[in-house]
């Protein structure tokens, strides 16, 4: 029997087991007010997102490609398309757009159209430094580099933050080549 084509994020996120979207909002709600009691530090907030994301992101790539059967991105661009269109659909429900290419083809922002992490969520003055949906950018980061891209990936607006839009920026660094345990000749 072939294997099935890849699916689009619709069709995935159909058949996908859900949580229920209010208590997923409340946990991670939680878990920053948990982290700004504990870190004091928003900065340091920051980075701790960014990490958790990063942790989340190097196992939920296997997922991602186990449930999507998507062959192997030929680009920068296409695997940033594969993460705007299936990925945020898959897992968050949402749909989020690519644009702001460089002259390279390295360098994009990825435009949430909504962004279910923030209901409910108004900051305080005291956390105006706070990227609160910084998990997000740890789990691209995390994702691509288990895929061999090395990447940054930054806020460049917020609505929480008082901006029109989420904006995110992934920066490609550069494309770490496949390594093997072995070589086969041996």
């Amino acid at each position: 029997m072939a294997p099935a084509g890849p699916r689009s994020g619709d069709a995935i996120f159909a058949n996908v087991e859900r949580v229920n979207a209010e208590l997923f909002t409340l946990t991670y709600g939680a878990t920053v007010r948990q982290l700004l009691t504990d870190l004091e530090e928003v900065e340091e907030v920051n980075k701790q997102l960014d990490q958790m994301g990063y942790n989340i992101g190097i196992r939920l790539i296997d997922e991602f490609l186990a449930k999507s059967n998507v062959a192997r991105c030929v680009d920068f661009k296409e695997t940033a398309e594969m993460i705007a269109k299936v990925g945020f659909k898959m897992f968050l429900g949402v749909t989020a757009t690519v644009t702001n290419w460089d002259a390279n083809d390295t360098c994009c922002s990825i435009m949430l159209e909504d962004n279910p992490l923030v209901d409910f969520v108004e900051l305080p003055d005291t956390c105006q430094g706070l990227y609160y949906c910084n998990i997000l950018s740890g789990v691209i980061g995390g994702a691509l580099e288990m895929v061999s891209m090395k990447t940054e990936v930054t806020w460049l607006r917020d609505v929480l933050r008082g901006d029109d839009a989420y904006e995110m920026q992934v920066k490609l660094l550069k494309q770490v080549p496949e390594e093997y345990p072995y070589k086969d000749d041996e």
